[in-house]
């Protein structure tokens, strides 16, 4: 396990002298298998693999779960064993933000909406930690997951903007047998609250439905997703959105030839949970 800065920098500066290809998996650790699927999708990319886990405190707005978010650093830790992970960066936050700590990137615009728009800081604490990470471990690739669409793009973004020399990975994203998107903060759910939150996957399946019948409105999809959310008493819908793959601009018209992302946040209970479909016209 590589704890410093300096440590994760002696290590991939080895490697990478012995013409070593570096994969890198950034996590907040309370790892599933939607994580492990990252973690092996990279090692088909690479000749070694490091895994950071850090919750990252930038990302957290005051009222959200900075304390409270799943910790369980010895488990983790034998699953990635398990994988056959090289090396396991986990700084503390002091390591990662010194006292003296200002300087933050912000990818303007794009930050600024669904999620964004949700929790105002978020995504600059996430690309300002993504981008020290990269420079403390210097992969060639790094693999994230679908599930955080905006996220993804985000970083895609930045890694554009500010030419990092890394090949950044999608995968896609992995679900429980009742289509719910794994996500670590699952673990706030009830029993009662899981099984309601399938209607997030239903929903989604049912707007991918209605437009491989032909529906081309994205206000009559957002009109059926919602009907069906709203429907299920322990859902608190925060949003529907239909928006082109890139920039995440809302469309009103979907349009032969191109991507789009369905999304949808919706809160149960304690968990807020986001998720999404790719469609491909």
């Amino acid at each position: 396990m590589l704890n410093s800065v300096h440590e994760v920098h002696n290590y991939s500066r080895q490697a990478r002298s012995l013409g070593k290809k570096i994969g890198l998996v950034p996590t907040m650790g309370y790892l599933h298998e939607g994580h492990l699927s990252l973690v092996r999708e990279v090692k088909k990319h690479c000749d070694l693999v490091v895994v950071s886990i850090f919750v990252n405190p930038t990302q957290f707005s005051p009222n959200e779960d900075l304390d409270s978010y799943p910790r369980d650093l010895d488990r983790d830790i034998k699953l990635l064993e398990k994988e056959g992970v090289n090396a396991v960066f986990y700084p503390q936050p002091e390591e990662i933000y010194p006292g003296n700590y200002s300087t933050f990137v912000d990818v303007e615009e794009l930050n600024k909406r669904f999620e964004g728009s949700t929790r105002p800081t978020h995504f600059r604490g996430v690309t300002t930690v993504v981008s020290i990470l990269f420079n403390a471990v210097s992969p060639n690739v790094a693999v994230f997951g679908q599930k955080d669409a905006q996220q993804a793009a985000i970083i895609k973004k930045m890694v554009k903007d500010l030419k990092f020399d890394i090949d950044i990975i999608i995968a896609p994203i992995i679900r429980e047998d009742s289509g719910l998107a794994m996500s670590s903060r699952n673990i706030y759910l009830s029993e009662e609250e899981r099984s309601d939150a399938t209607i997030l996957f239903r929903a989604l399946r049912h707007a991918k439905f209605l437009i491989d019948q032909g529906e081309r409105n994205t206000a009559e999809i957002k009109k059926h997703m919602m009907d069906m959310i709203n429907a299920v008493n322990s859902a608190s819908l925060d949003y529907v959105a239909v928006v082109e793959s890139e920039l995440f601009l809302e469309v009103d018209e979907l349009v032969e030839g191109s991507e789009y992302f369905i999304l949808v946040a919706c809160r149960f209970g304690k968990a807020r949970l986001i998720d999404n479909f790719l469609i491909a016209l």
